[in-house]
């Protein structure tokens, strides 16, 4: 199966509240995550190899944003019966791997993932500080590829955000593996 895009973005999208427990131990809803100038939602998982190329990057971008009043949260949505490697215990194990700096969701029920509309993995909600969708696309130029000085895309977007500044520039999709729904 070729790898999905994300769609554009819909039009006066909120954030969506969820209420799921993290790798930590506790529970956090949209209100705990959110910052002063917004908040990203990663839908991400352990084993596609497109979240897996870009781990350590996406650690050191919530980091940065982190600084200039943007909150982050990752979400793993897939099914863990069709794909262990998924389950919240090896979601533990990739948080620590990584060094995760950010809370790491798990949506059992697959529900929050439906709300966002989210298709892939990685798939990036971007929400300025009204938790309004203003940027859903790729973390970088580089894709999953390793690839030195690539455009922050994800960073750029946040930080005109938290300056009162309009997203000017083209948004390309994140590419990544499909969200693995349960089968009904």
């Amino acid at each position: 199966m070729p790898p999905l895009e994300t769609p554009d973005i819909e039009p006066n999208f909120h954030a969506k509240d969820f209420h799921l427990l993290s790798t930590d131990g506790k529970k956090y809803s949209l209100a705990d995550l959110q910052k002063k100038n917004g908040l990203v939602v990663a839908f991400i998982c352990n084993h596609c190899p497109y979240v897996q190329a870009i781990a350590d990057k996406i650690t050191r971008e919530a980091n940065d944003l982190a600084k200039i009043g943007i909150g982050f949260v990752g979400i793993n949505s897939n099914d863990v019966e069709g794909y262990p490697e998924d389950s919240y215990d090896n979601m533990k194990l990739f948080s620590e791997q990584h060094k995760f700096n950010f809370p790491y969701l798990f949506d059992g029920s697959q529900e929050i993932a439906r709300k966002y509309g989210a298709v892939c993995t990685p798939d990036f909600f971007c929400f300025d500080r009204n938790l309004l969708l203003q940027y859903r696309g790729r973390l970088d130029s580089a894709g999953k590829n390793d690839v030195p000085n690539a455009t922050r895309e994800l960073f750029i977007a946040m930080e005109l955000l938290a300056n009162d500044k309009e997203i000017t520039f083209k948004q390309y999709p994140s590419i990544g593996c499909s969200i693995k729904w349960k089968k009904s």
